[in-house]
């Protein structure tokens, strides 16, 4: 079946860089495009960025030019390289499949905090 394992959060200072990492298993990996969305504290998940599959990639007006998309596939993963973090980024990260919206079922997510 089709999952989704997200890791790499934690706890950063404002001003700081993290990078989080989404391993996909149960499809081919090279032929689908992936999302990144975060759902803050009494918040609705949100997508931030997405990857598609030919490597064009969209970003979120609030996280355009800080957070970076990216994916291997040998790897079968997707990345997220978050920097200038602020607060307002805190929130738990997904992957899921898709460019416009989410496909697939949802993984555990990864928790990301900034804060001093």
């Amino acid at each position: 079946q089709v999952q989704f394992v997200e890791s790499g959060g934690g706890l950063v200072q404002p001003g700081g860089s993290l990078k989080v990492a989404c391993q996909a298993s149960g499809i081919i990996f090279s032929t689908y495009s992936m999302g990144w969305y975060r759902q803050a504290p009494g918040k609705e998940r949100e997508m931030v960025a997405a990857i598609h599959s030919g490597g064009v990639t969209k970003y979120a007006d609030s996280v355009q030019d800080r957070f970076t998309v990216s994916r291997d596939n040998a790897k079968n993963t997707t990345y997220l390289q978050m920097n200038s973090l602020k607060s307002e980024d805190t929130a738990v990260y997904y992957c899921n499949t898709g460019f416009i919206r989410p496909s697939g079922p949802w993984g555990p997510g990864t928790q990301v905090i900034v804060s001093s």
